[in-house]
């Protein structure tokens, strides 16, 4: 088994073992109404740049090849939820104003069915150990040794994923009577010159119509550079960006293990000043969850630009290493009809919406080899190159859902 071949095997175990959290959080309330909504709706707007905007196969071969990872993706992903029954056969598009160039709208589709990608095509073997915080070395403590086998089987230790933050989409096919989502099956997906801001109408024959305005475009993208300390750490250095609500970095590497035919240790580290891990973490979080999050320090606040990944990290991973900069964004909120003033009024609630924002750059390092670097195995300049957004799969979906980078559209 070659090297690559080890690595897509880890980052698939990797992937599979993050993704097999809960997925479905309950639906937060806007308000408290007297009744209702009928509909709930959730937009996510997301911007990734670097390795994880490099899409499928031709990107990935360009990477393994030592393309560089100056592209840029945004991702749009749609939620429909109501409880009432469709008319006929489940119908709802997004209409959308001129600038989102997707057309007149787009169809929300209903699936037979919706899975929480948790199944795993193979056990890993070996450990994976667990450090946190930034620093130039791991403190006393650190790392955490879980077997990795163990894990894979859904032995998973007490308090070895953050339970503070679980995932949130919002509407799903097993909490809504009728539910319709995009992209689909209409070839239709966002686009590098797609924007956001304006009139948006969501009619269909089995919720209230929804239509509310836009103010805020996607969240610019992150420009993130690496560079190695002396003492054996490596620095991530960032440029700020406008809406940015707090900052989340992780980190997924390995080794070979003996004789080099399979692989050996994994190693997970977040900037997280206490062990916090998985869940929702690095998913799509409102600007309270984050104000909170920054508070306890499990996420760096807007006004960071750097941290330290300690050395202990880097050593134990010798062979492979891919981060993730996330960067936390902005909410909009609608609902209809409005809150009455007197709060003895009826408010029978008939929809309600909200979409969220983030931004995320990731990278990868193999000694050796430059994977979508600007300038050197540890160097990531801004992404300037963009690309239609796909629905990735192998590798560069992998390392996605594995580290936060995107939900694959």
């Amino acid at each position: 088994m070659n090297l690559r071949h080890k690595m897509a095997f880890s980052v698939t175990a990797g992937a599979a073992v993050l993704a097999a959290l809960p997925l479905f959080a309950q639906q937060r309330p806007v308000q408290r109404p007297t009744s209702g909504p009928i509909a709930r709706y959730d937009m996510r707007a997301g911007t990734i740049s670097g390795m994880g905007a490099m899409g499928q196969g031709g990107g990935m071969a360009m990477m393994m090849g030592g393309g560089r990872g100056n592209n840029v993706q945004h991702e749009l992903l749609l939620r429909l939820g109501s409880s009432t029954a469709a008319t006929g056969s489940p119908k709802a598009d997004h209409f959308m104003p001129p600038n989102a160039r997707l057309g007149k709208s787009v169809a929300l589709v209903t699936p037979r069915e919706e899975r929480a990608p948790d199944e795993m095509p193979q056990k890993p073997k070996g450990r994976m150990l667990i450090y946190w915080g930034c620093g130039e070395h791991a403190p006393a403590g650190q790392p955490v040794v879980i077997d990795f086998a163990r894990v894979a089987a859904g032995q998973v230790p007490p308090g070895l994923w953050s339970s503070t933050i679980v995932r949130d989409w919002g509407p799903t096919l097993q909490n809504s009577r009728s539910f319709g989502r995009w992209p689909a099956e209409d070839g239709k997906y966002a686009k590098p010159d797609t924007s956001l801001p304006g009139a948006h109408r969501i009619a269909g024959n089995y919720s209230p119509e929804i239509a509310f305005t836009l103010a805020k475009d996607f969240m610019q993208p992150l420009s993130v550079r690496t560079s190695a300390n002396p003492s054996g750490s490596t620095l991530i250095a960032w440029t700020g960006i406008a809406d940015a609500t707090g900052y989340l970095a992780t980190l997924f590497g390995g080794k070979q293990g003996p004789g080099g035919r399979e692989m050996g240790d994994m190693v997970m580290w977040s900037s997280s000043a206490s062990r916090q891990f998985g869940g929702g973490l690095a998913d799509w979080l409102t600007p309270g969850q984050v104000a909170g999050l920054v508070r306890d320090r499990t996420v760096m606040p807007p006004s960071a630009t750097s941290c330290v990944i300690p050395a202990e990290v880097k050593r134990d991973a010798p062979d492979f290493r891919v981060g993730t900069l996330t960067a936390f964004g902005p909410m909009e909120e609608f609902s209809y009809p409005p809150r009455p003033v007197d709060p003895r009024a009826a408010w029978n609630l008939q929809w309600t919406s909200r979409i969220r924002h983030k931004s995320t750059n990731s990278w990868m390092d193999i000694p050796g080899m430059n994977m979508g670097m600007q300038g050197g195995d540890e160097d990531t300049a801004p992404a300037r190159q963009q690309q239609q957004c796909r629905p990735r799969r192998g590798l560069g979906g992998m390392l996605g859902g594995a580290l936060g980078g995107g939900s694959g559209c």
